[in-house]
């Protein structure tokens, strides 16, 4: 007997004794195919991973932060024996930076987690579009798991403002002038962000926010989002064939890896494995605290966003396009993508069945990204119309081309491979079972 097999029907034994004196298989997540035990089918798991990390690096940071924009008695970076004028948000985070044991790399490993965090979303969103994940019966699981990308994304925007740094507080600045603009719930959302309207104010909303309401929003959205994901279980491999379940029998469900130990394990080395990669990034690469709210050196300060919300910072730098016409498209994009189970009809979820929605995601996916790139490149300048179209333009037209090419092909080879199925079986021409006369057989290259 080999090792892997000695070590598998062991740990099996160990942990079916505990089973059996805790009840756990009646509360252990549901058991998976053994064709999920791919990278690409736990895309979700590696967002609840990153999740899981923010919060324990997000209370260890509380220890040291202090929510406020009163000048501190502290020195913070300055020659001894002189007051600081600088806040004392920044300072504490300038103390968490240099004087905290390993508070640089806990630090950094919390801002680039929440990176790392928003980026795995945006793989786990768009892993779920291609693949069809968002057709019945699973409606609602995709409309939870885009209210988890949005406050996701606005767990990024709130803790952006946090260090209080010039940069961030101008970006911080713009964003709520964004949103103040949204019709409707603009005007609600004034009173409650901007407090009494003062800079503590707004740092106390933003502070409560990050590390209260969007983390409890966020942890009941990810429940109902796993509650769901138990009633229908994992979404089949993406097909063809309209009449194919949608869903696992409970025969199938017994006959798959069970949850403990072999799926917590499978995810716990993943988990590991990003837990490892983000604090080796961080100890190679620290985040640099910029300066503080104030500082007169900073008058030349350029106001940019973190990276997931250059685009919509770029979108304003286009002529003609003002905040109101920016959050208006925006929001249309949000409603789109929240109901999209009810535009895409189709029984079929391969993408090659869905041409038109698959490049409508692919020119998104690459306006985002050059628009990104843009906004990171040059930022806060001014972009006439004429490059807009000369920019964008090749985008949607080259995702175009390329989505109705491989749509002609593969409706080509999709008829050509039916006639050939309807010849072999007889088709409208059934085969004779006896030649008559001079004339050949009738068969499939008779057809063709």
């Amino acid at each position: 007997m080999s090792f892997a097999n000695w070590y598998n029907r062991t740990l099996n034994k160990i942990w079916g004794f505990v089973e059996d004196r805790t009840s756990m298989r009646k509360w252990a997540l549901r058991p998976q195919p053994e064709f999920t035990f791919k990278p690409s089918y736990w895309t979700g798991a590696f967002v609840v991973n990153a999740f899981l990390y923010q919060v324990v690096s997000g209370m260890l940071l509380l220890l040291y932060y202090q929510p406020s924009t009163n000048t501190t008695l502290t020195a913070c970076g300055q020659p001894i024996g002189t007051q600081s004028v600088a806040p004392a948000a920044w300072c504490s985070t300038y103390y968490i930076v240099h004087s905290v044991p390993m508070g640089e790399l806990l630090l950094t490993s919390h801002l680039y987690g929440a990176y790392a965090m928003i980026f795995l979303m945006f793989v786990h969103f768009y892993r779920g579009y291609y693949v069809g994940v968002y057709k019945a019966p699973r409606e609602f699981s995709w409309m939870v798991g885009t209210l988890l990308l949005i406050v996701t994304l606005g767990m990024g925007f709130t803790g952006y403002l946090l260090p209080y740094t010039q940069i961030s507080y101008n970006a911080t600045n713009v964003g709520l002038v964004l949103a103040l603009r949204l019709p409707t719930f603009g005007p609600l959302l004034g009173p409650l962000i901007l407090a009494d309207g003062t800079s503590q104010g707004l740092l106390s909303r933003m502070f409560d926010a990050h590390v209260l309401l969007l983390p409890l929003a966020l942890g009941a959205l990810l429940y109902a989002h796993i509650a769901l994901f138990e009633s229908h279980g994992i979404a089949p491999q993406a097909t063809s064939d309209p009449l194919q379940r949608r869903r696992f029998t409970e025969k199938e469900d017994k006959q798959s890896v069970p949850f403990m130990p072999h799926i917590f394990w499978y995810i716990t080395k993943w988990g590991l494995l990003y837990v490892g990669l983000l604090l080796g990034i961080a100890a190679l690469w620290p985040w640099t605290l910029p300066t503080y709210v104030g500082n007169l050196a900073a008058a030349g300060v350029v106001t940019e966003p973190d990276w997931y919300f250059l685009w919509l910072f770029k979108f304003v730098d286009f002529v003609g396009v003002t905040p109101v016409l920016a959050i208006g498209i925006t929001t249309v994009l949000i409603v789109y993508v929240l109901f999209l189970p009810f535009l895409d009809r189709s029984k079929r979820t391969h993408p090659r069945d869905r041409p038109l929605f698959i490049w409508l995601a692919t020119s998104l996916l690459g306006f985002f990204i050059l628009m990104t790139v843009w906004g990171g490149e040059t930022p806060g300048v001014q972009i006439p119309l004429v490059q807009v179209a000369y920019t964008l333009g090749p985008v949607f037209a080259v995702n175009l081309l390329v989505t109705g090419l491989f749509y002609w092909r593969y409706r080509r080879n999709y008829l050509r491979r039916l006639a050939e199925k309807e010849a072999s079986i007889g088709g409208i021409y059934p085969v004779p079972s006896v030649a008559v006369g001079p004339q050949p057989a009738v068969g499939v290259k008779g057809v063709e």
